[in-house]
């Protein structure tokens, strides 16, 4: 049940979900195509450091950090100004900087620099140009460190070697003065400018091999190419994409009013509301067919709906019978006259002897639907106690129904509906007919409704479907039961039919429940008919229980 529920509202909503999906669709297919094309041309480099003879683990970390930095420099704005200035590029260094990605691919040493444009030969050609760039800025910056280096040992060499020199021509003089002592320290003082030098050419060697190591190791192992496609935008898949959340927007959007829509919609909502059982669904489409359904379209789903209603009282009665039944509904507008005049309509046309009465002295309405003189009625009965009541009950169009109408109304019709000469006129109009139906004031508005329940034996509640709300509906509910009244079910009223909308849904509701049980009456006005098909396809007529006075 709640999946075809589920499904049911899919359906009713299926236009919000189809314009939701329609919509997103749409602006993604127009931005994309409105927008301008974007290009990625990427290249590849090696950092080489095949010259590092050490394989050591501290050797492959200082080659992975290098791959890092050289990642972060490629993209720092030396590199950027120049390749600017080089291709004239129209854009600023930031915008440049935020075109490039620059990925060290992991566990090797290998760069990727991926360039995004507009054009897809200058992608390529910035892609291309970087490492050249960085190439040359790190050549240069490592020449003029070594160069530095170089030119400060160089001088300290030079100088060394000329202080060996005059250490030499010192020693010779001592040497030949015979001077043992000084000639002692000469000595020692050469044997000390000469490990300087020693040093100094070390070092010298060292700085050389250390350039030699770190010229030009950044090698381009796959050069850009201009691509043929662009990254972005991708025009069916944005569509796609928008399409599924502008569906899901849509379905968020359903649910949500479902949630706040505080009415009652079908069964389900009246049992969880006020745990009652829907004895009948009238559909929407009642309101095309006239007044009196049951009376002028006997064959329409509606007149069926009615014919329904009449069997589920008589299941819903089988404990203690009702001779007289009490219609309302929480406030105006719902259609509890209507639903009590087809109601009466269709116990007579079962062979019942039916009177309806019309306890509604605000606004009555059953004169009308039946087109009666309102002249005398109810109130002539319970004002002249002594008045003959054949004289005041109408016989209609269908035969064993008869309406006794509302009569001149009363300023006071709280009181008369109160007083002990309603209990008697009740009774003498149980004793005239197998059932009694009222129809009463709407039970939010006056008194009237509460006061008239504690006399019948029973109280259809109308409910407007859609537009009944549930607060309303629970309030009318607990008036009615602080009286004690016996509420024995709800008719939902004009229940929308589209397409296998609500009312198909409380069609099958019927028929799979085990609610649904009658069909013409044995002597009912329509039970000579032809069988027809239904609204719905089904040419299934069930039977009805031969009717009684007691069962009515």
């Amino acid at each position: 049940m709640e999946l075809r529920r589920y499904f049911d509202l899919l359906l009713r909503w299926w236009w919000l979900i189809a314009l939701g999906t329609l919509l997103a669709a749409g602006s993604a297919y127009i931005f994309s195509k409105r927008s301008v094309p974007v290009y990625q041309a990427s290249s590849t480099l090696l950092v080489d450091q095949s010259k590092q003879a050490s394989t050591d683990y501290t050797s492959i970390m200082t080659s992975e950090r290098l791959t890092q930095t050289y990642a972060e420099w490629l993209r720092k704005r030396p590199v950027l100004d120049e390749a600017i200035d080089r291709l004239n590029l129209p854009m600023t260094t930031v915008a440049l900087a935020n075109a490039i990605k620059v990925t060290a691919v992991r566990n090797t040493q290998l760069l990727v620099i991926s360039v995004e444009d507009t054009n897809p030969a200058r992608a390529a050609a910035i892609a291309n140009l970087l490492p050249e760039i960085f190439r040359e800025q790190s050549t240069s910056m490592q020449a003029q460190r070594f160069t530095s280096a170089k030119t400060s040992v160089e001088e300290q060499l030079t100088q060394v070697r000329g202080d060996i020199g005059r250490a030499q021509e010192a020693i010779n003089k001592a040497q030949a003065a015979g001077d043992a002592t000084e000639l002692i320290r000469l000595q020692a003082d050469l044997r000390e400018l000469q490990a300087s030098e020693t040093t100094l050419t070390k070092s010298l060697s060292d700085i050389r091999l250390e350039e030699a190591k770190t010229t030009d190791n950044l090698f381009a192992i796959e050069r850009a190419e201009a691509p043929t496609r662009p990254i972005r935008p991708r025009t069916s898949q944005n569509t796609l994409l928008a399409a599924v959340v502008g569906a899901m927007l849509a379905l968020g959007a359903i649910f949500l009013i479902e949630y706040l829509n505080d009415v009652l919609k079908n069964p389900d909502d009246v049992q969880n509301t006020l745990g009652l059982t829907t004895l009948g669904a009238v559909p929407e489409v009642e309101a095309l067919l006239g007044e009196l359904t049951v009376v002028e379209s006997g064959q329409s789903g509606a007149a069926e709906s009615y014919r329904v209603l009449r069997t589920n009282l008589q299941f819903a009665a089988v404990d203690r019978p009702l001779r007289t039944l009490l219609v309302t509904s929480p406030s105006p507008g719902e259609g509890k006259s209507r639903t009590a005049a087809n109601l009466g309509a269709a116990l007579a046309q079962a062979g019942r002897r039916v009177i309806l009465v019309d306890a509604d002295l605000h606004r009555p309405r059953l004169h009308r639907l039946f087109k009666l003189p309102n002249n005398t009625g109810l109130t002539t009965a319970l004002v002249n106690g002594g008045a003959v009541l054949d004289q005041l009950l109408r016989d209609t169009a269908v035969p064993g129904l008869r309406v006794l109408t509302s009569g001149p109304l009363p300023p006071n019709a709280a009181e008369l509906l109160g007083a002990v000469a309603m209990k008697t006129l009740l009774v003498e109009l149980t004793e005239q007919a197998d059932i009694v139906v009222l129809d009463s004031p709407p039970a939010m508005a006056l008194s009237d409704t509460a006061l008239l329940s504690t006399q019948t034996d029973g109280v259809l509640l109308v409910l407007y479907a859609d537009k009944t709300r549930r607060e309303m509906a629970r309030r009318t509910l607990d008036a009615l039961q602080q009286v004690q009244a016996r509420v024995v079910g709800v008719v939902l009223n004009r229940v929308p039919a589209r397409g296998r909308g609500y009312y198909y849904y409380y069609y099958q509701y019927y028929h799979s429940g085990g609610y649904y049980h009658s069909g013409d009456g044995r002597n009912g006005a329509d039970s000579s008919k032809p069988r027809r098909r239904s609204l719905f396809g089904s040419r299934r007529q069930p039977v009805e229980q031969e009717p009684t006075a007691e069962n009515a």
